[in-house]
């Protein structure tokens, strides 16, 4: 085997070698792969860069944020639950001609319009909803039951998306 402590320490030293000049190849050229793009750039100056750069893109993350919380709460003020109920209020007339229709937004505000079909003609009603109650006139029970239409199909579309 090896008689001799000097070659051993010299196959020591021949491995170490190798391992440290593996490692100093392998930062080169990840330094040199980082800084490609850069070309006269010194590597610090490109993390200052890149610093920046996350910075600009952290503000305007900040921004974007803002503005879909600003359009979100917009959006409540739209109408997006419409409820509608056919019935017959009259017994001498036939069919479900009169009818209801809400639409309300996303705080249950908004309107109530009423179709009342007689023999002689037809009338329209229209009452002011705010979160679900009328504001100068009770709701009737078919004003009622559309509203509650309006937000089920609302839950139900939900679940759709």
């Amino acid at each position: 085997m090896i008689s001799s402590p000097g070659v051993l320490i010299n196959i020591l030293f021949f491995v170490w070698f190798l391992a440290l000049t593996a490692f100093v190849l392998r930062f080169y050229f990840y330094y040199s792969r980082l800084v490609k793009n850069g070309k006269s750039e010194s590597l610090v100056s490109l993390l200052d860069k890149l610093l920046a750069e996350q910075k600009n893109n952290k503000n305007g993350i900040a921004k974007l944020q803002e503005l879909c919380d600003t359009l979100e709460n917009e959006g409540k003020l739209h109408i997006q639950k419409i409820g509608l109920v056919r019935f017959n209020p009259f017994k001498d007339t036939g069919g479900d001609q009169s009818f209801i229709l809400a639409l309300v937004d996303g705080d249950n505000s908004g309107v109530v319009i009423s179709s009342l079909h007689t023999r002689t003609g037809t009338r329209w009603y229209a009452k002011q909803v705010k979160r679900g109650k009328g504001l100068e006139y009770e709701l009737s029970e078919e004003e009622v039951k559309a509203l509650k239409g309006a937000k089920i199909l609302a839950d139900k579309t939900k679940k759709d998306e």
